[in-house]
């Protein structure tokens, strides 16, 4: 049985995070991105990004999405996978909850910047992988 508590803990530690989205075409298109703003468990991940990303744009129109996080050892591989549904959200409550002091660079029009906006995860099951071995897990 998979600990889901040392699992969000391998995440939370994790430098880099792998989100995919899906194209127009039924493809998976996978990105690097800066780890998750929040984590909420392994339920909900928030994520800062440009509003005018292709990304965003096929979130918009297919919600479906996976997340993945590793960790490469000598002679140890780590990773988990994370399936669900990923939503654009532009409001400024939420926006301000994820502003960082260094996001100016990003977005010099602060928080009401109209090219900045959160990507919110939301998981329904996963994989671990680990020595050789694979085991899926339900997020609750």
């Amino acid at each position: 049985m998979i600990d889901l508590t040392r699992l969000q803990k391998f995440v939370a530690r994790r430098r880099v995070a792998f989100i995919a989205s899906v194209d127009g075409a039924g493809f998976p298109n996978l990105k690097a991105m800066l780890p998750p703003r929040k984590m909420e468990g392994l339920k909900t991940f928030y994520f800062s990004t440009n509003t005018s990303s292709m990304r965003v744009a096929q979130y918009r129109e297919n919600p479906r999405a996976c997340i993945y996080f590793y960790r490469k050892r000598f002679l140890k591989y780590q990773g988990v996978m994370l399936i669900g549904t990923m939503e654009v959200l532009e409001n400024e409550a939420t926006k301000r909850a994820m502003w960082r002091a260094g996001d100016k660079i990003y977005y010099p029009g602060g928080i009401s910047d109209p090219d900045y906006c959160i990507l919110r995860f939301t998981a329904v099951s996963g994989r671990y992988y680990c020595n050789l071995k694979t085991e899926s897990f339900e997020v609750e």
